[in-house]
């Protein structure tokens, strides 16, 4: 019996950052930790999911800034999919004000780069609030929206170009396009290719008040819209507000919605 309670006891933990050297700082300081066992690491979004899917883990200490899926996105998918929350502590670049949001709904966090007094206070509530069965859901998702408020819902896109990597705010963005399996980023100042698989996984990481989905391949920054051209059989093409001055198609199960948005 006794064995079973400190088995109980113990902290199943995913870890999950972009930065290497980030991840491996946060389990070198868990290590420490008799009560946490680290499960399991990854270093996006959408591995934040298997993990938390696979592993069922007590404790999640996911990093809020990431390229493609970050920490918000990892948060939305979850509650969406209906899968029961585990409890987790963002790790976060963000300033105090942004991060009055989690404070306020009693969601833990951590300032990179991290301290180990102030990690400790956060593993000290997060074990309160798991021997309380405290439900993690509602005051996540209330934080999550609260900080995306205040960080103005900015999400950045990793694009590939030159081989290179650059980082791009969604706002930037004028449209994106899929072509054999290959998404296709075309911003203000760059283009090159994303690192989603399809154009539903990337549109379900970016506002949905902005972003449209003209056309089967196509999905569109409507603020980049600069003009609607008449097409053949009452549908529409769309000219983008960039250099190429692109012409993208409106498909006909969205020609009405094109209507709604623009008053046409």
């Amino acid at each position: 019996m006794p064995e079973k309670q400190t088995a109980a006891a113990v902290l199943s933990t995913v870890v999950v950052d972009d930065e290497k050297l980030a991840c491996e700082e946060v389990c070198y300081l868990l290590r420490e930790c008799p009560e946490v066992e680290v499960v399991a690491t990854g270093n996006n979004g959408l591995q934040a999911l298997q993990l938390i899917r696979e592993h069922e883990p007590d404790l999640v200490l996911l990093d809020v800034q990431m390229p493609g899926l970050d920490g918000m996105g990892v948060v939305r998918r979850l509650l969406e999919a209906g899968s029961p929350l585990p409890h987790i502590i963002f790790v976060t670049a963000y300033d105090q004000y942004a991060v009055e949001a989690f404070e306020v709904n009693a969601v833990d966090y951590l300032l990179k780069p991290i301290d180990k007094a102030r990690l400790r206070v956060s593993l000290d509530r997060a074990r309160r609030l798991i021997e309380l069965r405290t439900p993690a859901g509602a005051r996540i998702e209330r934080a999550a929206a609260q900080l995306q408020a205040r960080s103005g819902g900015r999400t950045k896109l990793l694009v590939k170009h030159a081989n290179r990597l650059f980082l791009v705010d969604s706002e930037d963005v004028v449209y994106a396009t899929i072509d054999d399996g290959l998404i296709t980023i075309v911003a203000s100042m760059i283009e090159g290719q994303s690192n989603y698989r399809t154009i539903e996984e990337l549109q379900s990481n970016l506002d949905p008040h902005t972003f449209w989905r003209a056309h089967r391949s196509y999905l569109v920054n409507i603020n980049k819209i600069k003009e609607v051209v008449p097409w053949f059989k009452s549908s529409y093409q769309l000219r983008m507000d960039e250099k190429k001055n692109s012409e993208i198609p409106v498909s006909r199960a969205q020609t009405r919605r094109l209507r709604e948005l623009l008053k046409l």
